[in-house]
Formats: structure tokens, C-alpha cells, sequence
């Protein structure tokens, strides 16, 4: 393949043949990534109490076979009470960690980093399987009788009409879940992630605490901008403390929620700067869903804005999202300087081999294709 390190036509070509490009390694504290292509977590509700098994092997393992250099395990979460279906997977029981380490093992061996989300569902919580019930933007409540479970949220606003009322918290309850995922993080570290990701997005319990649209609390964790943060705040610092030194620690931000008097990216930008501070070292940034019913104005990397905004304001790494499947345009994001990394998600699902054929649309020879397939790829 014809060596080219810059997709875009115009750009120069003397500025190209240097610059940073997909297929770049980003090495974060200790750990090296060996391009900018990483796989985004995907809820794959196809666990029982929260057990990962053979699925997880062979879907997140074939990703690594495919070539990204990062492949972050779905929202995992905490507890039993925060999963979002009775199907999710989670990190709230040693006996999580087997599976997870044959995983983590499996994605080392083919060059990838391992990473893992650790995620609290909140008050979207005890919701129905959605490929199981057709149940895509909202939340239908499983009931008590049926194996669902009591949810908990800031203040007691339900997400939707079909989802439970949650109970606010009780700051004793809120350290409680604090201290979760500080165990989450360690259980992450024995099973051999070496990329962590707190889920402070989507409409999920942290992100519902920053939001002004879903806190209407009136005491240390609600009001101000200092205190709406101050869950996830607390959170990451304890996490950080539990989480190696030498290992990169990410936060997904819901970056905007798209609605006026919402939390917005100048808000993140803020926040960033904050996380910077407690040891964060990348932000990944999506958006939206802390509402049922709103919908977004989407379309190929509608949400590159956001992760651009929050790298060149709060002067840290970011991760992109949103419908990123074109190499050139993947390429581009991260030769202009508009993030740090790009996370796909459906794009991996269509075509687990993405990274090599994004390397070979871009004249690009910085990946090493297996063996077994080099007569394919």
C-alpha cells in the first residue's frame, strides 16, 4: 500500500507527511494505544446477573483481531440496582472477574488495549430489554413482580411515563454507590483492564445529578454548578485514588443535553478542566438523552464539535463520537486536530475489520493484519 499520512486533499503536503493521523500511536500515562481507532462501549443485554461469557469473548475479541487500538467493554455496572435491564453486564461481584480476565487476555494478545466502562443506570434503571421489546428511546419499566427492582436518581423525577420512580438519594447512599465504583475499579484492574472509563453520560445516575434538568435537590449535591458536579467529582477522585498511577483514566460526558437551560458544552468545558485536575486524562464526549423525547439533529459526526470544544478549551484529550464510518472523515478529526481519538460503535458492529480497511482506503501502512487473514485483508 502506498504510504499517505493526511486524507485531506487540500491540506500540504509537506504538513501531511508529519502530521498526526488515524493510524498515529497515543500513548496516554503508561499506556500506548497503537492508533487513534477505538471501539465504543455497546450494550449487548446479553448477560445473566450480570455475567459476562462466550458472546463477549468472540464480540469484543474480533475487534481486537480487526485492528482498533482500543476495545472498551459495555457500561458495566456497579451494582445489581444499576443496571439498566435484568440482561446487563456488570462488575458488582468477584465472581465477574473470570470471564472478564479470559476477555481482557484475548484483546491484549492481539494488540489492543482493554478498557472497560463502569456505569450506574439511575433512574433508567430496571428498564426492558430492548432488543427483546422493540424498546429503542424509551425506558419501559420492568415490574418488582416481574424481576425488576426499586431505582434511585437525584430527585424523585421518572425519565419517562413508562419508567419507575426513582428514589432521591440520602448523601449516606450517595457515598455508598461512590465506594461501588470504587470496587468496580479495582475487580477492573484484577480482571486486566488497563483502560478505565466512568459513565457520566446518557441520562445514567451521574449524568442526572449534573444535568439541571433531572437535580432539584437543595442540598450539597444539587443547586449550583459546584454542587450539581460534585457526585461525579467525588466519584473520580476516589476512583483515582484506587486506579494505578500509570494507568489512563477516561469520563464520558454527556458534552450538551440539547435543550435550553440544559447543561451545555461550556459547561463541560468546565467541568473538564476540573477532572484534569483529579487525574482524568481523556473525556469522551456524546451527548443528550437525559430526557425521553428528545431527538437530535444527527448525521455523520454530528457530536466532533463537542469533543473538539472541550480539547482546545479545557486543554485536555478527547475521545469523538456520532456516526464517524468514513476513514477520510475519521482520518480528518484527528489530523485537524478536533480530537484525540474516534470511538465507533455501529461502524464496528457492520464491519469488525474497519481499521484495516480504513488503513487501506487512506494509503496507509501502520497496521499489521494477522496472518491467518493476510490473504483476505
Amino acid at each position: 500500500m502506498k504510504t499517505n499520512s493526511c486524507s485531506t486533499e487540500s491540506a500540504d503536503k509537506k504538513e501531511c507527511a508529519g502530521s498526526t493521523n488515524l493510524f498515529s500511536p497515543l500513548t496516554l500515562r503508561s499506556i500506548t494505544f497503537r492508533n487513534r481507532i477505538g471501539v465504543s462501549p455497546m450494550c449487548q443485554y446479553y448477560s445473566k446477573d450480570g455475567f459476562a461469557d462466550d458472546w463477549h469473548l468472540v464480540h469484543l475479541g474480533s475487534r481486537a483481531v480487526g485492528g482498533a487500538g482500543l476495545v472498551i467493554v459495555e457500561a458495566s455496572a456497579v451494582e445489581a440496582r444499576g443496571r439498566i435491564t435484568p440482561d446487563d453486564l456488570g462488575i458488582y461481584k468477584d465472581e465477574h472477574i473470570a470471564k472478564l480476565k479470559q476477555i481482557t487476555g484475548f484483546i491484549s494478545s492481539f494488540g489492543a488495549v482493554p478498557g472497560i466502562q463502569i456505569a450506574h443506570a439511575g433512574r433508567k434503571a430496571s428498564s426492558k430489554n430492548p432488543w427483546k421489546e422493540g424498546n429503542r428511546h424509551d425506558k419501559l419499566a420492568v415490574s418488582n413482580e416481574d424481576g425488576g427492582w426499586d431505582i434511585v436518581g437525584p430527585s424523585a423525577i421518572a425519565f419517562s411515563e413508562t419508567s419507575k420512580l426513582p428514589t432521591a438519594l440520602s448523601v449516606t447512599e450517595i457515598k455508598e454507590i461512590q465506594q461501588k465504583f470504587v470496587d468496580a475499579a479495582k475487580r477492573s484492574l484484577e480482571a486486566g483492564f488497563t483502560f478505565l472509563e466512568i459513565h457520566a453520560a446518557h441520562g445514567y445516575l451521574l449524568h442526572s445529578f449534573y444535568s439541571p434538568l433531572s437535580n432539584q435537590r437543595s442540598d450539597e449535591y444539587g443547586g449550583s454548578f459546584e454542587n450539581r458536579i460534585r457526585f461525579l467529582v467525588e466519584t473520580v477522585q476516589a476512583v483515582r485514588k484506587t486506579w494505578p498511577d500509570n494507568l489512563p483514566l477516561s469520563v464520558r460526558l454527556s458534552a450538551s443535553d440539547w435543550v435550553e437551560g440544559g447543561w451545555s458544552v461550556d459547561d463541560s468545558v468546565e467541568l473538564s478542566k476540573e477532572l484534569k485536575k483529579l487525574g482524568v486524562d481523556i473525556i469522551d464526549c456524546s451527548s443528550g438523552n437525559i430526557r425521553s423525547g428528545d431527538r437530535y439533529n444527527m448525521h455523520p459526526a454530528w457530536q466532533v464539535p463537542l469533543a473538539e470544544s472541550v480539547r482546545n478549551q479545557a486543554k485536555i484529550p478527547t475521545a469523538a463520537v456520532g456516526m464517524i464510518s468514513d476513514s477520510k472523515l475519521a482520518n480528518e478529526i484527528i489530523t485537524q486536530g478536533k480530537a484525540d481519538m474516534v470511538l465507533l460503535a455501529r461502524q464496528m458492529m457492520r464491519d469488525p475489520y474497519w481499521p484495516y480497511h480504513a488503513a487501506q482506503e487512506l494509503g496507509i501502512e501502520a497496521i499489521t493484519i494477522p496472518r491467518n487473514y493476510s490473504y483476505a485483508l
